[in-house]
């Protein structure tokens, strides 16, 4: 029987919500240590959960929490410093 692979999720370490409240980012850690980040929304008419819409977690690759955290303030429009305060 061959061994069993176990799957281990990014963990996250810093989400962070607009001000409306209908979108987050999420900054995590992968498990080679590595930090990325993405981006979701939610439809409150749906009541559905969250639904990836960045589409960046595979391309961010950042050796801290804040240079994760930095480069999404960059790309992501409504994301700042001033709103994960």
């Amino acid at each position: 029987m061959p061994p069993k692979t176990i799957f281990r999720r990014p963990v996250v370490t810093r989400s962070i919500s607009s001000a409306e409240g209908l979108r987050c980012v999420d900054i995590f850690r992968r498990k080679d240590n590595s930090f990325g980040f993405e981006e979701y929304r939610k439809d409150p008419e749906a009541n559905e959960g969250w639904f990836k819409i960045g589409f960046f977690e595979e391309v961010t690759n950042f050796t801290s929490e804040n240079d994760s955290f930095d480069e999404a303030c960059e790309i992501i429009p409504w994301l700042n410093k001033k709103s994960a305060v």
